[in-house]
């Protein structure tokens, strides 16, 4: 046997206890003829004492072990003279006997530390290295207590868990999919799956009226602080229910992984909010509201008196952040430059200050009345030591787009967002269609198979871009962590859904056929929804990337720059799968 302890687990109970650890040396110390030596295994960190007047030739043999060497030792435990209260195990050394190097091991490219000197890209590179580091270990270790906890919750539901398959055709609607050629098949390609909607649904067909699957997905999408190429979604479907008894059902799983992860009790029901509200008011379909700066609009205000960017706008709108009248006007300039950069867009940022006295001191005081500012500070409900930004544009969803980037730098700045604080809300009512000027055409806002509400079946055929989908959107501080939506189990609005997508009926057959073949023998009424695995270990640990989460993720060019993968092919490959390569310049 390697161990009969690990090195978390001892305490001062197990003095005068002869033990064996293994692990990998974590640093080395020379003090006089004593070297001290910190083992490290995944439970933790154990001193190691060895005395050069006890066993010299032990204690040189410890002097040879560098970082990361792999050895097992005996020894005695004893009570440490010089207490560590950073480590469980700081009350307590083993004064070794015996020492077995396992494994010798090259000096690592970065310490093996929580504050490492190593940069993302060398990280990434030895990721098998980074994993040793307990911070990184923690978040794997907070992915796996959430798994469980997730089939604990969902068993108890009467979830059943069922796998579905990886290799699938491809999808039209939706991100770009990733292809597999098949050799048995020449000229034909599986996807891999974006999720398992429509095998969920099927699903709902054969009679499994509660599914889940922790399942593996693909997106050849650009990357960004929370997408991967591949993810990990909580996938879920139920049967014979309606919108309210799905997020009743998912929210309650919210409250009990916040309770038996975080510790955290939420109270009451969480806020629903429509989507056009979110939009309006916030300028984002995931709103965070762990701190307030609501838009106010300022078109009857601030229009029609002279000021010609307000004047020629389809739309002026501000935020109001308390407190914030101290700022100079320099970093008033950094935020005009900051809502000017390119990936915001704004042409400019106006603000005013609410001085003591309660009067208005705006950036544009040449052309309003403190008459007029006046309302503009009672639009906010501002107080004096307020600050006012505000923001105008011709296309009313870009600017608050806009200004919904300047609310949370500012509520980055100001120290309002909080990552031990949460602010959960479900998002409702979205359009049922967005339109695409690349394809000039509707599309689906999430994909065929959404229900549209009742009442809104009827514009289906006169107005359908006003139709509002049975879709329902998860968002905890400003993060989109599920989502999902009630879907259609009639063929016939199946079908309808489809011509207003573009679909002619044998495009439809083609691609979907299975499915509606599916509805025509006894599809029961059902919805689901998806939670992101990976966003919610991200939002549990404090993460700012879900990348921190996952064992062996991709870089921001979906390159795994350990494997380095993805990496051309051998001619006799592509020959077996009937493939020539022709890069267009």
């Amino acid at each position: 046997m390697f161990r009969t302890h690990t090195c978390g687990e001892l305490r001062i109970s197990d003095v005068n206890k002869q033990v064996t650890l293994a692990g990998w040396v974590q640093r080395s110390r020379k003090m006089g003829g004593m070297t001290f030596i910190d083992l490290r295994d995944r439970y933790g960190i154990t001193q190691l004492v060895f005395n050069e007047e006890v066993d010299a030739a032990l204690c040189e043999s410890a002097n040879r072990l560098g970082r990361e060497f792999v050895i097992q030792i005996t020894g005695t435990v004893n009570e440490r003279f010089s207490k560590n209260t950073n480590i469980p195990t700081g009350d307590i050394e083993i004064i070794v006997s015996e020492l077995n190097v396992l494994n010798a091991a090259l000096t690592p490219p970065f310490t093996i530390e929580d504050n490492t000197d190593g940069g993302d890209d060398i990280r990434m590179k030895y990721r098998y290295l980074d994993l040793r580091r307990p911070s990184v270990r923690k978040n794997l270790e907070l992915r796996h207590k959430m798994t469980i906890e997730v089939r604990r919750y969902l068993d108890s539901q009467g979830f059943i868990e069922v796998e579905t398959p990886v290799l699938v055709g491809s999808t039209p609607e939706g991100a770009r999919d990733f292809v597999v050629p098949s050799r048995m098949n020449p000229g034909q390609f599986y996807a891999l799956p974006q999720s398992p909607q429509t095998l969920k649904q099927l699903l709902m067909v054969s009679g499994f009226d509660r599914y889940f699957q922790i399942a593996k997905c693909f997106r050849d999408e650009d990357l960004r602080a929370d997408r991967q190429p591949e993810f990990t979604q909580i996938d879920c479907e139920m049967s014979f229910v309606e919108q309210d008894d799905i997020i009743n059902l998912f929210e309650g799983m919210t409250k009990y992984l916040f309770k038996e992860i975080r510790g955290v009790e939420l109270e009451g029901q969480f806020q629903r909010m429509a989507w056009a509200d979110a939009m309006k008011y916030y300028g984002s379909d995931k709103p965070d509201l762990r701190f307030g700066m609501k838009f106010v609009e300022l078109m009857d205000v601030l229009q029609g008196h002279g000021f010609s960017v307000f004047d020629n706008a389809a739309y002026i709108g501000g935020i109001c952040a308390e407190g914030a009248a101290h700022y100079t006007r320099k970093q008033l300039d950094a935020l005009t430059e900051f809502v000017k950069r390119p990936q915001i867009g704004a042409k400019g940022m106006v603000y005013a200050r609410i001085e003591e006295d309660g009067t208005v001191k705006s950036s544009v005081d040449k052309f309003y009345t403190q008459e007029v500012l006046q309302k503009m500070k009672e639009a906010f409900g501002a107080k004096p030591g307020d600050l006012i930004l505000i923001l105008s544009g011709d296309d009313a969803m870009k600017t608050r787009k806009q200004l919904c980037e300047l609310r949370l730098e500012m509520g980055n700045q100001l120290g309002l967002r909080d990552k031990n604080t949460f602010a959960c809300l479900w998002v409702v009512d979205f359009p049922m269609f967005e339109w695409s000027e690349q394809e000039n055409r509707l599309m689906a806002m999430h994909h065929p198979f959404t229900h549209p509400k009742d009442e809104d079946i009827d514009l289906l055929d006169t107005d359908p871009a006003a139709v509002r989908a049975d879709a329902y959107d998860m968002v905890i501080n400003g993060v989109e962590v599920g989502g999902g939506s009630i879907r259609i189990h009639d063929p016939k609005l199946q079908a309808k859904m489809f011509e207003i997508l573009g679909f002619t009926p044998e495009k439809a057959e083609e691609q979907f056929g299975f499915l509606m073949n599916a509805f025509k023998y006894g599809a029961p009424p059902h919805g689901g929804l998806a939670y992101g695995l990976d966003r919610w270990v991200s939002l549990f640990a404090g993460l700012d990337s879900i990348r921190d989460c996952i064992a062996f993720p991709k870089n921001n060019s979906g390159r795994d720059v350990m494997l380095d993968a993805p990496a051309a092919l051998d001619p006799s490959q592509l020959d077996e799968l009937n493939l020539i390569v022709d890069i267009k310049e």
